[in-house]
């Protein structure tokens, strides 16, 4: 009897400790999370006014010692459990992440500041598979990084480019979802690469994904069904957009339900108050370490509410956590060291000194001129010979995209080193010829195209990206043009000049008939988007780079320019690098040995110029096949809609007559 009254308790005993723990009435849980860090380890900008150790003396935003310190504050003024989560992107964007496949700066900090999961973004790639497989085992190996959930990473089956990343998810070092408790609440955990995303991340290929709505819903099952979670959290960097249709983080919660919260990332948004759609809540915390969200909910029988929401914006009224702080300092000299050093630079150097902010727009805009210049400039440095006046590049090309930061004039107006590379800090070395590059940063590529197609190239910025957003604004430098967006699409442009500010600018016969071969320049992704933009423009804007000799290259990695023809194989000419030599060439201007920015681009230069106008001569002056044809078909239409509208006028005429 007394055997039988032991084993009931301890079945019972068993039993209860099996319930859900959410039997009990509403348990309370804060998130904190964060997006799209981008290795911005420091508060910006300039990085030089940055104190964390100090409030109250500086302008800067952000610092992910100040991110440390909000997190800790957030854990002490509460009484229950805090989660730390982050939506990807935490790489590429700094000087720090020159180091991450060696050291894992950005992954080892992530955990130190209390961040518990995270997942990849599309940036996590831009090193390819092997690149982002070398920073994950240096973070294992050192013991300290969040976990990693990654639920829709498909790996080719065909090529083997992508094993090394297939062994790091194999070893469970990055897993499809996870499970932890706090505060008897069990939580699910998943994250997801978006379709957009992955659009933008060329670089992770063979990788492919799942759809990320055919993805949610298996783990969705999976964590409800099988983990039997009370919460279920999606680390989802696909975004939020204005348009609807394209939202995917919004079309995710129509579209799957059983997720409580979604933690966006990618689009850099600013999101003050949780979306609800259904019974999901979705947040985002902007960009850049720049503003950090604190999410208090409760968990119960009628599932999961929000108590309340706020933004912390990462400013200098937080004081930065010392050891932190301390953490990050210790990478800058292996940044100097390993780097800088062969290139003449330091982290902190004083390169140049502006009287005046630098910044991107999606517009012609001061810093882009600058960026565009040094790309013509450089190139023409390694390959432009006076005595073959076809060797000199006249057109430089910069994608919008590709430029991430401005540089601020600050408290001293001296850029430091740190904070120009900030500016154009993305890519790695091309592969080619069975060669491995891993040297960092994108290379510079040169080609011969037709002055029809420097007018194509142009039409980019005036149709293309007016459809489908910011990574298609071009900067350019050796061109200046005037639009007219009332034109028909890809017949915009109706005037080029070629030159620059200082010889001059020459009109450009545009016409097909000009055979003449023009050498442009252009970092690897940006000109590869060129020779692929005929292929979605139903080759209306075909363009065909080519050697000087008029014949159509194949393969654009073979025209990289050459640094050292003396070695074997090509020695990548480096954008990043360029920009520091060109702007190291300003002249000094007050005697105390640092040159400054010119003054010249200290506004817009009129190389983009838009003229919007609906006088018929404007509309159709010298216009393409596409322009005419689309103008026969109106006349045709107009015509069609004349003879129309007469003959109901006749029929009318006659019924009155007949009256």
């Amino acid at each position: 009897m007394k055997m039988f009254r032991l084993l009931t308790l301890c079945v019972l005993s068993v039993s209860l400790t099996a319930l859900p723990a959410l039997s009990a009435g509403n348990k309370t849980l804060t998130i904190v999370h964060t997006n799209d860090l981008h290795s911005h380890l420091l508060g910006f900008s300039p990085n030089r006014d940055y104190t964390p150790d100090i409030t109250g003396d500086d302008t800067t935003m952000g610092g992910w010692a100040r991110i440390a310190t909000v997190i800790k504050d957030v854990k002490k003024d509460r009484k229950n459990p805090v989660l730390v989560v982050d939506a990807g992107d935490f790489l590429m964007g700094s000087l720090f992440h020159m180091i991450s496949r060696e050291h894992a700066v950005e992954m080892q900090l992530l955990s130190r500041m209390g961040i518990e999961y995270s997942t990849l973004g599309n940036h996590e790639f831009d090193l390819k598979p092997r690149g982002l497989a070398r920073i994950l085992n240096t973070a294992y190996k050192s013991g300290s990084m969040p976990g990693i959930v990654a639920s829709n990473i498909i790996f080719s089956k065909e090529s083997d480019s992508d094993d090394s990343l297939e062994a790091v998810f194999k070893k469970g070092i990055v897993k499809p979802y996870a499970v932890t408790v706090k505060n008897g609440i069990k939580i699910g955990f998943f994250g997801l690469l978006g379709k957009a995303a992955h659009g933008v991340a060329p670089f992770s290929s063979p990788v492919t994904i799942e759809d990320p709505v055919t993805a949610s819903g298996k783990m969705v099952k999976q964590l409800r069904e099988k983990e039997k979670v009370d919460l279920v959290i999606c680390l989802s960097h696909s975004g939020l957009w204005d348009d609807k249709s394209k939202s995917e983080d919004e079309i995710l919660a129509e579209k799957v339900p059983g997720i409580d919260i979604i933690i966006s990332g990618h689009t850099h948004t600013k999101v003050p108050e949780p979306i609800k759609i259904n019974n999901t809540l979705i947040v985002q915390a902007w960009e850049y370490g720049k503003h950090v969200g604190v999410m208090d909910i409760t968990v119960g029988e009628k599932g999961t509410e929000l108590a309340d929401y706020r933004i912390v914006e990462i400013n200098d009224s937080i004081k930065g956590d010392r050891a932190v702080t301390s953490f990050i300092n210790s990478y800058i000299s292996i940044i100097d060291r390993t780097v800088l050093k062969n290139e003449g630079l330091a982290f902190n150097k004083t390169i140049a000194e502006t009287g005046f902010d630098l910044t991107i727009r999606e517009d012609e805009s001061n810093l882009g001129n600058l960026i565009a210049d040094s790309m013509k400039w450089y190139a023409n440095k390694y390959v432009y010979d006076k005595k073959d006046p076809k060797s000199e590049v006249v057109f430089a090309v910069e994608s919008y995209g590709s430029i991430r930061d401005d540089v601020l004039v600050g408290k001293t107006g001296k850029i430091s080193v740190c904070d120009l590379f900030r500016t154009f800090p993305l890519g790695i070395g091309m592969d080619a010829d069975g060669v491995r590059d891993d040297t960092m940063a994108y290379p510079v590529v040169t080609c011969y195209i037709y002055a029809s197609e420097i007018k194509k190239a142009l039409e980019i910025i005036t149709s293309i990206y007016p459809l489908q957003g910011s990574d298609y604004f071009l900067q350019i430098s050796g061109i200046k043009f005037t639009y007219n967006p009332k034109r028909v699409l890809f017949d915009r442009v109706t005037e080029v000049w070629i030159g620059d500010e200082g010889k001059g600018y020459k009109p450009l016969d545009y016409s097909k008939s000009n055979r003449e071969l023009y050498r442009i320049a252009g970092n690897f992704y940006s000109t590869s988007f060129l020779k692929v933009i005929g292929s979605f423009t139903w080759d209306i804007l075909k363009i065909v780079p080519k050697d000087r000799d008029g014949k159509a290259i194949k393969d654009l990695l073979e025209y990289r320019v050459d640094m050292d023809r003396n070695k074997p194989g090509i020695q990548e000419m480096k954008e990043w690098i360029g920009l520091m030599e060109y702007v190291k060439t300003f002249r000094d201007t007050d005697g105390d040995g640092i040159g400054e920015v010119p003054g010249l681009y200290r506004g817009k230069l009129g190389r983009i110029v838009k003229h919007a106008s609906l006088n018929p001569v404007s509309l159709l002056s010298r216009g393409t096949w596409v322009t005419w044809t689309a103008f026969t078909v109106f006349m045709v239409l107009l015509a069609l809609v004349i003879f129309i509208l007469s003959r109901i006028g006749r029929a009318l005429r006659k019924r009155r007559a007949g009256a």
